[in-house]
């Protein structure tokens, strides 16, 4: 019988002893054996040793047992890449970026308008039919015609290089700094809407009221310049800031659609500027709805070429955007509703009322163009008419300047030099301007759609470089098996 106590006891232990309690075990084992000692009738206290010795044996045979081998490991994933070198960055970034992206834009806009000039010019039209017969003859009127056009557009719009004097040739610069100053204001503000999810489509109704309140006061309100000026523009701000603020205030306690809004808003401002101006805002003696002309005091005052202090005024608030965009507490929370609306609003951020700051922000920006469409172009009387387009043109500059401040500054220059060189190509080439309408749509189609670039162009998807340096990394094993 003790016999058979011992071996119990011995893979009773064996088997404790791979459960990794070692004290526990021992304990254990050994009041089992007291208790099988005692039924046996004292049989039990000439084996207790023994058990008490075969346990000790199998504990230190589970403390000598090598633990198993590891399993190899693939620690691919988890080394931190490789930091990429700051030049090879930055040549990535301009040639696969959005910077690419709209360069390559802007030159196959400017290819698609050669070709509308080619076949739209009677002198190539012509030569055509005898290709085969004379090609030289072809091809040097195909030059001419787009050769022509595009010197044109940049005499006209850049540097009149025809011109004698260096104040005469780099006037056609200032022309279209001109014409960029309100696309510029008004872009920017339509980019901060953007930059938040919120489409202001109102630019139109927002640069009709900024415009209609800078107006008035310019001819109403007779004040010294130094106190004119900055009160009429001022005025515009508050305008602009009230008409898109409605929208705001709708949206953020309707939940109405801003597109909708917006543009309802502008038939409204449309048509009540109209009423203002056919019975209160109108020139005395005049039978057509315009206003009086602005006081001389009101005036924005620039030089012979149509530039003016409206572009200092415009630069000033490009950098006051880029701050308060990048760099500022709210700007951020713009972002952050742009981006998820309801991550900011676990966040703690008021999506409400950031969609109506948002949209004051925005309306300001907006009603400034106004001011300067009455304080700097027209100076003369101002009309319903007096946004020109630029209401929805701007909406073109945000897209094509990414939403951000200073791509929308140089982008509306660029739609100011096609603006200002597109009167020179219809006038000194015979070509029609809308082909320049033709071509900033283009652009901003292939803006829109970057995979179509890609795609011409054969450029690599964004992050490609990433998914190739990570296919081509060593795999580091650890284990048994390294």
């Amino acid at each position: 019988m003790s016999t058979e106590h011992s071996g119990t006891d011995t893979g009773r232990a064996e088997r404790e002893g791979r459960d990794g309690t070692e004290d526990t075990r021992g304990r254990e084992d050994t009041e089992g054996s007291r208790k099988d000692t005692d039924e046996a009738g004292g049989a039990g206290t000439e084996t207790a040793p023994d058990a008490t010795e075969t346990v000790e044996a199998a504990t230190e045979t589970v403390e000598a047992a090598p633990p198993p081998p590891l399993e190899a490991h693939d620690l691919t994933a988890e080394l931190p890449a490789a930091p990429e070198p700051r030049s090879a960055r930055f040549v990535r970034e301009l040639t696969n970026g959005s910077a690419a992206i709209t360069v390559l834009a802007i030159i196959v806009a400017l290819v698609i308008g050669a070709i509308l000039i080619v076949v739209t010019d009677s002198a190539t039209l012509d030569a055509v039919p005898y290709f085969f017969a004379r090609p030289s003859a072809t091809l040097k009127a195909i030059g001419a015609a787009v050769g022509g056009g595009y010197a044109a557009l940049f005499r006209g719009g850049i540097y009149d290089y025809t011109q004698s004097s260096f104040t005469a040739a780099i006037e056609p610069l200032l022309h279209s700094l001109s014409f960029a100053t309100p696309l510029i204001a008004a872009g920017i503000g339509i980019g901060i809407g953007f930059r938040a999810a919120i489409f202001n489509i109102g630019g139109q109704g927002q640069m009709l009221a900024g415009g209609a309140l800078a107006g008035w006061i310019a001819y109403a309100l007779p004040l010294p310049a130094a106190l004119h000026i900055p009160i009429a523009v001022v005025a515009a701000l508050v305008g602009g800031a009230v008409a898109a603020g409605i929208a705001g205030v709708i949206k953020a306690t309707t939940g109405a659609h801003e597109v909708i809004v917006t543009i309802m808003l502008n038939y409204i401002s449309f048509y009540l500027l109209g009423y203002l101006l056919t019975n209160v805002l109108k020139k005395p003696g005049s039978n057509n709805p315009i206003s009086p002309p602005a006081l001389p005091s009101a005036v924005f005052p620039g030089t012979t070429a149509g530039l003016n202090i409206g572009f200092a005024i415009v630069v000033a608030l490009t950098i006051f955007a880029s701050w308060l965009m990048n760099r500022s507490a709210l700007g951020f929370h713009f972002r952050a509703v742009g981006e998820n609306p309801d991550a900011a609003r676990v966040a703690g951020i008021s999506v409400k009322q950031v969609t109506v700051i948002v949209m004051i922000m925005s309306g300001a920006f907006v009603g400034f163009a106004g001011a300067y469409q009455v304080l700097g172009q027209t100076t003369t009387g101002f009309t319903n008419a007096l946004d020109a387009g630029i209401g929805f043109n701007a909406i073109t500059v945000a897209l094509l300047g990414r939403n951000k401040p200073w791509g929308i500054f140089w982008a509306g220059i660029l739609f100011g030099v096609f603006q200002a060189g597109g009167y020179t190509m219809q006038a000194a080439e015979g070509i029609d301007i809308d082909i320049i309408l033709v071509v900033q749509s283009v652009i901003v189609l292939f803006i829109a759609a970057p995979p179509l670039v890609r795609a011409i162009f054969r450029m690599p998807e964004p992050g490609h470089h990433r998914s190739a340096k990570r296919a081509h990394r060593p795999a580091v094993k650890t284990g048994a098996a390294a």
